[in-house]
């Protein structure tokens, strides 16, 4: 039997994107290892999850969640920094 942790490691995202995803889409976080994972292996994917991740920061600094907006922008950081696509310029 698989783990929540054996599928977010099979994902390619980490713990922070995929709650990040799930915060964004208001899914469990088990459904948004399985969407995260379909979009990271997508030609767009990596951008929608970023664009995700950034809608999160906009919400979380409109709400004056300064530190969680502050925490979402190091996962946005590291994202962009792991997917070669997003450090490409494409984002």
């Amino acid at each position: 039997m698989l783990t929540i942790e054996d599928c977010i490691a099979l994902s390619d995202l980490t713990e922070d994107e995929i709650d990040a995803i799930a915060e964004h889409e208001h899914l469990p976080e088990m459904v948004a290892v399985e969407l995260g994972c379909c979009l990271v292996h997508t030609a767009d994917g990596p951008r929608r999850i970023a664009r995700f991740i950034r809608d999160d920061i906009e919400r979380a600094t409109s709400h004056g969640q300064s530190v969680h907006a502050q925490q979402l922008t190091v996962v946005l950081k590291d994202f962009v920094a792991h997917h070669p696509v997003m450090r490409a310029g494409t984002m």
